[in-house]
């Protein structure tokens, strides 16, 4: 099985054990006498101010035919009530009586009382799991266009973050030893101890509110010269222009201080942060073979001039 059909078998999975769990295929919805179409058009009409069917009906991507058999079995209870459109003769206004407010209310309580139930039988590691998991679908779903890439700066738990990640992906990617984190460790360390914000900066790259890359700017031995140090992008956010914002930002800022020279230490293998590196205008100053991280690999300096 491909990556392909793995992925779209682990959607239909979640969808499964989804509408089972909720109960979502019961032919009626949380002990009320509506089915799942019905409630959700209940509930659009409970939070809508005077919509009309082809609002409900692109709202919830019912076909108009759907939602006109719908409206006719609220209006047959009395759940609903209907109007001219002063500003379009036809079209109908829609509101829910008072019958139709209990009937949401009572519908509305019974959903809040499953959900609360199906929460509370969860120990809370699994219940802010799912949580979790949830908002996160809820943002894929209901964001519009691609995830917009924000900079910040450092947070309590950040430094720990950042030497996590590069060391689990670094050794995915190149299967480099604990050498590597137990190097960023110290790395993280040192800025932490000798930061200065007048000289120093870091930021951390979110996306959908998840760290995915870092780069700090660190002052060097001279003080005309800067370092920019533990650039590194996640996997899923590549192609976004995360780490290229990273390095313009880490280069601006460089500038504004009064830095004259920006210099950085990569590896032979890092072809992808290399690339980045030379769009951005650094040259490549020195080359040094070396044991690396479980790894013999060719340790590399390059330089910007400011």
């Amino acid at each position: 099985m491909d990556q392909d059909e793995l992925d779209i078998a682990t959607l239909r999975a979640f969808n499964r054990a989804y509408t089972i769990r909720l109960g979502l295929l019961n032919a009626r919805l949380d002990k009320s006498p509506f089915t799942l179409s019905e409630a959700r058009v209940l509930y659009e009409l409970a939070h809508r101010t005077d919509p009309t069917a082809a609002e409900l009906g692109r709202a919830l991507h019912l076909d108009r035919a759907q939602v006109s058999r719908t409206l006719k079995r609220f209006s047959d209870r009395g759940l609903l009530d209907s109007r001219n459109d002063p500003s379009h003769g036809r079209n109908q206004l829609l509101s829910l009586t008072a019958e139709g407010r209990e009937a949401f209310d009572g519908l509305d309580g019974n959903t809040r009382a499953a959900i609360g139930s199906l929460l509370d039988e969860l120990p809370p590691l699994r219940r802010h799991r799912l949580l979790s998991a949830a908002g996160a679908i809820t943002r894929i779903f209901t964001d519009e266009g691609a995830p917009t890439v924000s900079l910040r700066g450092l947070r309590p738990g950040d430094l720990g973050l950042v030497a996590a990640r590069q060391g689990i992906l670094y050794a995915d990617e190149y299967g480099w030893n604990s050498d590597y984190e137990a190097l960023v460790a110290r790395i993280l360390a040192d800025i932490h101890q000798s930061f200065d914000p007048a000289k120093d900066a870091a930021w951390i790259a979110e996306m959908d509110d998840r760290m995915v890359g870092s780069i700090f700017l660190v002052h060097g031995d001279a003080p005309e010269v800067a370092k920019l140090r533990l650039l590194y992008v996640e996997p899923d956010a590549r192609g976004a222009g995360v780490g290229k914002r990273l390095v313009a930002t880490c280069i601006e800022r460089a500038r504004t201080v009064g830095y004259k020279r920006l210099d950085l230490w990569t590896t032979n293998m890092q072809a992808v942060a290399r690339s980045i590196y030379k769009r951005a205008g650094f040259v490549l100053m020195e080359e040094r073979p070396g044991r690396m991280f479980g790894h013999d690999l060719i340790g590399q300096t390059w330089s910007l001039a400011l």
